[in-house]
């Protein structure tokens, strides 16, 4: 097993003594400053106590006893915002989770790529149109879309509006997650109306049935889900990337009951594909935090580099404490995560492995825009299972880039959307994300990998208690 670093002292600034990439210049250091002290007094996000329950929830994935589902947009917009939109978010995640339960038999830990998924990596700190060059579109919580030099120009205030969307997000997240709308009795009603004369419609109102039948059997049998609450609620929770650390150092506080320091940004942090430099400010500062934590990584990326990564994020081998988020890219999936998985297996690390199909297999259509073939989504999945069925070890999640929108901005899926039809409803202010179409039948094709794994592990238990 390899030697664990002495552990360096640690402060919520620490990272500012180190190297950092992908941050944006704010031209005026000062409004900067007070507009970070002023997100300092604002009231948490998050608590600690939440995190430490995604931390749990996460170790049972870790072992082999839960399934991970992480998925949303990705990066929110200010313009966007808006109570139709979260709903309908969280609609097409609770299908998702009940899909992915029923075929595991065992629970779905669910965390959202939201309230809080503002800021983005590029790979270019500018944009060139016409001769004319501004910096590049980082996320609204840094500057605006627009391709002129004021939006461009990053802006300290956006943080206090991302702050406030955030919470208001979660406000209605939470109510939606506990006040009643996430009942198993409602099975039925989560269906999007774009969604239901699409070819998995059928199979999801089937399987709805059959979760309806199965809770008029156990009302009969005098369980009613109004006394039991694990039947009308549900957990959710929120993760974001940690990449603009002054707005994440502002809300690093210490627990009062343990003394720990937590970022209450978020439930989840994970340090991006860009910024997993072992020396940088993202590790150092993602290293401090109690947080549950996810870690991109790449088919660049060697195993030394991972191991000591890991040994940086996780000393204390911590099962639900780093989830190890692989973005290869469907044809490099053979060629580099069972190098990966050997490497830490032997080293009897204590993660969570995580599929995120989509960041690899990114492409410019004959169109012109920015889109990923569903094709080669699926494929990269695929083979994330039978990597880990070859290697012995568990697929534990997928992490998806979504959204309960009708949009087209991936090709390919059940209706077979062209490079043409892109230019329908491409509203991504970034990356193409899944319709939630698109997200369903990934649902489904996830559900039957799962079948697979699932024998010889956890015993089945109700999807009422798992879901």
């Amino acid at each position: 097993m390899s030697q664990r670093p002495n552990v360096a002292k640690w402060s919520p600034a620490s990272w500012r003594d180190k190297p950092i990439v992908q941050v944006p210049e704010y031209p005026d250091a000062k409004a900067l400053g007070e507009v970070e002290a002023q997100l300092a007094t604002f009231p948490p996000l998050v608590f600690a106590g939440e995190a430490r329950n995604l931390k749990r929830a996460l170790a049972d994935v870790a072992t082999g006893n839960a399934f991970l589902l992480q998925g949303g947009d990705c990066a929110e917009s200010f313009a966007e915002h808006g109570a139709n939109n979260i709903r309908d978010f969280f609609r097409l995640f609770l299908q998702m989770a009940v899909v992915l339960t029923y075929a595991a038999a065992s629970p779905v830990v669910k965390v959202g790529r939201i309230a809080g998924q503002f800021a983005k990596p590029r790979s270019s700190p500018t944009e060139k149109r016409d001769g004319v060059e501004l910096p590049a579109y980082r996320g609204d919580i840094i500057n605006g879309t627009e391709f002129t030099l004021q939006a461009r120009t990053p802006d300290p205030r956006r943080q206090l509006e991302a702050y406030r969307q955030s919470a208001a997000t979660l406000n209605l997240l939470r109510a939606f997650a506990t006040g009643g709308y996430a009942n198993l009795a409602n099975v039925h009603q989560w269906m999007l109306s774009f969604v239901k004369d699409s070819p998995q419609s059928k199979r999801y109102q089937e399987l709805a049935t059959h979760l309806t039948d199965a809770l008029n059997f156990m009302r009969a049998c005098g369980i009613d889900p109004e006394v039991h609450p694990e039947m009308r609620t549900t957990d959710f929770f929120t993760s974001h990337e940690a990449l603009l650390l002054g707005y994440e150092q502002a809300f690093t506080r210490v627990d009062s009951t343990t003394g720990d320091w937590y970022c209450t940004s978020g439930h989840m942090l994970w340090v991006g594909d860009r910024t997993r430099q072992s020396d940088h400010a993202h590790v150092e500062f993602c290293r401090g935090v109690k947080n549950p934590l996810g870690l991109k990584t790449g088919p660049t990326q060697t195993s030394d580099e991972l191991l000591k990564l890991i040994d940086k994020l996780d000393p204390d081998n911590e099962p639900g404490r780093l989830t190890l988020i692989c973005r290869m890219g469907a044809d490099k999936v053979t060629e580099h995560l069972p190098r990966l998985i050997r490497a830490v297996k032997r080293e009897g690390r204590n993660v969570l492995w995580s599929c995120d199909p989509m960041h690899g297999n990114t492409i410019t259509s004959v169109t012109g825009y920015k889109t990923r073939p569903f094709d080669q989504i699926l494929k990269e999945v695929r083979t994330f299972f039978q990597v880990h069925a070859a290697e012995g070890t568990y697929a534990g999640g997928v992490h998806f880039e979504m959204t309960g929108q009708n949009v087209t901005e991936c090709t390919g899926g059940a209706r077979a959307i062209s490079d043409e039809d892109l230019n329908d409803r491409y509203h991504t202010v970034c990356d193409p994300r899944l319709n939630a179409e698109q997200a369903l039948d990934l649902a489904f094709l996830v559900a039957d990998l799962l079948k697979s794994q699932r024998q010889g592990r956890a015993k089945p238990v109700s999807v009422a208690a798992a879901f």
